[in-house]
């Protein structure tokens, strides 16, 4: 084997199974490259401010702090690491579309608040084309995968809805909404950043197929059919 993905999570307390259980064996391989699938969680809460793979993290939430303990232990590990940090994954039967159709739409204001987000399939066509240049050469050690338009919530259910044909619940403010929502759902509201893919599309060449939510929301309702 030459080429390695890893996107399991981390265990709890930080450490990452992959390398737990099969260093030994990764570093007797002809490995080429291995990837890492991490979260953009662990830039932490940036007000709003776009950053970039020279950012320096500084993530808040335990489950960030985690996936960042896990880089530096692919990044140690000798091997030929090349690290993804991934925003919000959306794709076919797993987006706004969903739940619009299952009822479970919030519109929630807060503002200032955008989040960003990337499609299934650059998620993929990013890694086949950072496989490609890592075997010419040109391997930098972490890669932001993201679109182009950091969106509200609001901004990306109206759009959802219009597909559907489908009406929407009144907007809530994020203060009155906040106290429903779940632990995990909250966590996702107090950290507000815009991720820079810069380097993957400008520097790197990586064009993407779903530039932004409109795109990969009309594929995913072109999937359902």
């Amino acid at each position: 084997m030459t080429h390695l993905l890893s996107c399991i999570p981390p265990e709890a307390n930080g450490s990452d199974p992959v390398l737990t259980s099969l260093r030994k064996e990764l570093e007797n391989m002809p490995l080429k490259w291995v990837g890492y699938l991490s979260t953009t969680g662990v830039y932490g809460d940036c007000k709003g401010d776009w950053v970039k793979e020279s950012d320096f993290p500084k993530p808040k939430l335990a489950r960030s702090k985690r996936r960042l303990a896990c880089e530096k232990a692919w990044q140690d590990s000798g091997l030929p690491i090349q690290i993804m940090r991934l925003p919000g994954i959306y794709g076919p039967g797993r987006s706004a579309l969903e739940n619009i159709k299952n009822g479970r739409t919030q519109m929630i204001i807060k503002p200032g608040q955008v989040f960003s987000r990337i499609h299934v399939d650059d998620i993929a066509g990013a890694i086949f084309h950072l496989i490609n240049l890592a075997a010419k050469g040109q391997r930098p050690s972490i890669v932001n995968v993201a679109d182009n338009v950091p969106s509200t919530n609001l901004d990306v259910m109206r759009y959802a809805a219009s597909l559907l044909g489908a009406s929407l619940p009144p907007v809530e403010q994020f203060d009155i909404a906040a106290k429903t929502m779940s632990p995990m759902a909250l966590s996702f509201w107090q950290e507000n950043r815009r991720v820079s893919n810069q380097m993957l599309c400008n520097q790197l060449g990586y064009s993407l197929i779903h530039a932004d939510y409109r795109s990969g929301l009309r594929d995913c309702l072109l999937q359902a059919k």
